[in-house]
């Protein structure tokens, strides 16, 4: 049987010492060698980031372009207070300076440039992508980007807007060992996950009627952004008459009352914009990061393939949102 010294360097082992004693020294290894592309820095994938880089990843790159700004620092804590509008830096460019400080052990760099103008092969790099907030469509290409590349390239979007949070997690196909119920011994599984398009493309109709309504509410936002030309987040409480009056398009289409939606759950996603709120975005970023962990170290189950969280009730819901096809798996 292989020591944790030769699986890990002796600082490593010695830096890992208190995970390595819950996961163990080969999924440490397994983590350190994990390649993360993240693109978009909001509050909760700040949160993620800071999760990640102290369990000990590999690297991390930071691709956000955004110029420094009261706004993007609200619910972002790498960002310094002397470090706000004025002074000329990036996001990524702030973010990565502090999440250095965290773990000095793990690269983390600067990828300079929007996702949208990278080939392909640019995702060769990475193990992993998580996508902070953008428009379905750039969700949707990156996400079919990873999925064409020679080895599996995990990928994972997130966004938090008020009191809601959500998560999206495509792994491919992915094996991972876990203890199944009543038995102490660790057997190996192997999981399915159908792509963010595929998941789009499964109709309303067959959701049953405990499915969360975050799931049809936030659809329908993404949606009435991308038509409308309007940025992620950059909704108001002016554009709810719209926002129901599309409700309305999408649910004949799907073919599902309109009270499939409410009413309340639109006002309360749209009058808050793109605004973060710091606890929840611990909430998710700490999900997020957990489910990386598991997925680089391929030990425990993952999460497959939705959650969602309202802070307002407390409740975190798991949906499992697979074509029919699927549903073996």
């Amino acid at each position: 049987m292989e020591s944790v010294s030769e699986l890990l360097t002796e600082q490593e082992a010695a830096i890992y010492d208190r995970q390595i004693r819950i996961w163990g020294a080969d999924a440490q290894r397994k983590l350190s060698k994990a390649r993360i592309l993240v693109v978009g820095i909001t509050g909760v994938v700040a949160e993620t980031c800071k999760n990640i880089v102290l369990a000990g990843i590999g690297s991390l790159v930071l691709m956000d372009d955004s110029p420094m700004t009261f706004e993007a620092s609200a619910a972002n804590f790498l960002v310094p207070f002397d470090e706000l509008e004025g002074q000329g830096n990036s996001i990524a460019t702030v973010c990565a300076s502090s999440l250095r400080d965290f773990n000095p052990m793990v690269q983390v760099s600067v990828e300079e440039g929007g996702i949208s103008s990278k080939p392909d092969e640019f995702y060769d790099r990475f193990d992993a992508v998580i996508m902070g907030r953008s428009s379905l469509t750039l969700r949707t290409q990156v996400n079919e980007a990873c999925r064409k590349r020679p080895h599996r390239v995990a990928f994972y979007s997130v966004d938090c807007r008020g009191t809601c949070g959500s998560l999206f997690v495509d792994l491919q196909r992915h094996s991972f060992t876990s203890k199944k119920a009543g038995d102490d011994k660790a057997a190996q599984q192997d999981i399915s996950f159908p792509s963010l398009q595929e998941a789009l493309n499964v109709p309303w109709s067959s959701f049953n009627k405990r499915t969360s309504k975050l799931l049809f509410a936030l659809r329908i936002i993404d949606q009435f952004e991308v038509d409308v030309g309007r940025r992620p987040g950059q909704l108001s409480s002016q554009d709810l008459p719209d926002l129901i009056s599309y409700r309305g398009k999408m649910c004949a289409i799907q073919k599902v009352p309109e009270s499939f939606v409410p009413d309340n759950l639109l006002q309360k996603l749209a009058s808050v914009g793109g605004t973060e709120l710091p606890p929840v975005c611990a909430i998710i970023g700490g999900i997020l990061g957990q489910e990386l962990i598991k997925a680089m170290s391929c030990k425990g189950e993952p999460l497959k393939n939705f959650f969602f969280f309202d802070a307002s009730d407390g409740k975190g819901i798991i949906e499992c949102v697979v074509p029919s096809q699927m549903n073996d798996h």
